[in-house]
């Protein structure tokens, strides 16, 4: 009889990474590859009245119909922050809940006081679990927060964290980190699988419940991943990614995920002794500093979101010392330059594979975009022959395996960037050259292969 009024325990082992679980320890996870990353949890099961009784007290549900279900959008939260409200898609939306992840020390915590410092008129509660009420009260002095509507809570403790949010009734709760908040029912570390899945749980219920807008700040793993398990970023709203780092200037704030807004938007900053400064000009900030009549350097017309952004890409083509030449990419897919250098090996018969390469976007972004290829080519190309490219040209264009240069989209915003910068000659696909509108002042270059693309540059 005893044993039946007990709760049954089990364990089972969980990967950290990915959240796939094991009956056993398993030192390679199968599912992400993961080293080292299976963590024993303990598995409780409550026992039920009897064999054929109901699994669960409740026994009826609330059913709406679809007509009955409003559908008034509520009134967005502005930070005053521009460069944080267009990577949220125009502001706070009341009964979201946001995950903010990044390194240890690019300025996460430091985002979210500055945060608070345009929210007047709005209650915010931050929950901190890794420094003290003195650090946070240091740190708002520092960045010049004087919010009397904030109110601070020292607490990792989950069900202390809602209590306290029950009482005070905040518009705005911030809980810093994630990592740190547990719940007592819950038999495992803080940090691990379970206590940060079922964390984040309840505090999107709270969220979707009373409508308080729940930011989660979030650790990252040594690839860049957020910590913990890959469902996380399922059940939050938005995803928000603060890249760079703790040694450059510039940081960039990346959406990968948001319900209400659009995806891949950026926001840049530059990390000061006064906090994080908005960059209104990210162009303007990342071509200030170019080398001119260097070989190496192209300009590129990337797209970030629906924002149109000019980077340098940068590229030292030299012969390699060892046995097998270096391949380096620093904002740059690696695998994609593994592409395009084989690309100019067969199409235009560079011999490449006696010599080291090294590609770097610079000022610190990353990018994915493809239209970045021509540039990225035309630097390798310019450094191997020690010819510089054209300092008033921008360069767009996907590189095919075929050698060919496709289409890219959102040509029109590209170019008007281009050109607000200053730029004489824009270099693009010749399927896009049909459909640009023509500028006065601006000459533009059609290419169908990448030898045209780069001989429009060169």
């Amino acid at each position: 009889m005893l044993k039946e009024i007990m709760a049954k325990q089990r364990t089972k082992y969980v990967c950290n990474q990915c959240g796939a679980t094991s009956p056993r320890w398993l030192g390679k996870c199968p599912n992400c590859d993961a080293w080292d990353s299976y963590v024993e949890e303990m598995i409780v099961s409550e026992p039920t009245a009897n064999s054929r009784g109901a699994r669960s007290s409740a026994t009826s549900a609330n059913v709406t119909s679809l007509a009955e279900v409003s559908v008034e959008e509520a009134s967005r939260i502005t930070t005053g922050i521009q460069e944080f409200d267009r990577v949220l898609g125009g502001g706070i939306m009341p009964g979201s809940i946001i995950l903010v992840g990044g390194d240890p020390g690019v300025g996460k915590s430091t985002l979210m006081a500055q945060m608070c410092a345009g929210l007047d008129g709005t209650t915010v509660l931050y929950v901190t679990g890794e420094e003290s009420l003195r650090q946070v009260k240091l740190r708002a002095a520092r960045l010049s927060v004087d919010l009397p509507s904030l109110l601070l809570l020292a607490e990792t403790n989950l069900e202390l964290i809602l209590n306290a949010i029950a009482g005070t009734n905040p518009d705005i709760v911030i809980v810093d980190s994630i990592q740190t908040t547990y719940h007592p029912r819950i038999e495992s570390a803080p940090g691990s699988v379970s206590q940060v899945r079922e964390c984040t749980a309840m505090l999107m219920r709270l969220a979707k419940d009373q409508g308080v807008a729940v930011f989660v700040v979030g650790h990252v793993t040594k690839e860049g991943a957020i910590a913990g398990p890959k469902v996380l970023e399922h059940m939050v709203d938005t995803v928000l990614q603060f890249e760079g780092e703790r040694t450059h200037l510039y940081r960039v704030l990346r959406t990968a995920k948001n319900r209400y807004g659009s995806t891949n938007e950026i926001g840049v900053f530059e990390m000061g002794e006064k906090g994080l400064v908005e960059v209104a000009n990210p162009s303007a900030l990342f071509l200030s500093e170019r080398n001119y009549g260097a070989s190496g350097s192209a300009v590129a017309a990337t797209m970030e979101g629906t924002r149109p952004i000019l980077v340098e890409t940068q590229a030292l083509v030299t012969r390699t010392s060892y046995g097998v030449p270096q391949r380096t990419a620093t904002g740059f897919d690696y695998k994609r330059l593994q592409m395009l250098l084989a690309v100019l090996e067969k199409r235009l018969g560079l011999r490449l594979g006696e010599h080291d390469v090294f590609v770097n976007i610079a000022g610190g972004v990353r990018v994915d975009d493809p239209a970045v290829d021509l540039a990225v080519a035309a630097a390798i190309v310019s450094s191997f022959r020690d010819i510089p490219t054209d300092s008033s040209t921008a360069i767009i264009g996907e590189v095919g395996l075929g050698g060919e240069i496709r289409g890219v989209a959102h040509v029109e915003g590209r170019v008007a960037e281009s050109v607000k910068l200053g730029f004489e000659t824009v270099v693009m696909p010749a399927i896009n050259l049909k459909k640009i509108s023509r500028r006065n002042g601006v000459n533009f270059v059609g290419a169908a292969s990448v030898l045209e693309g780069i001989n429009g540059v060169l």
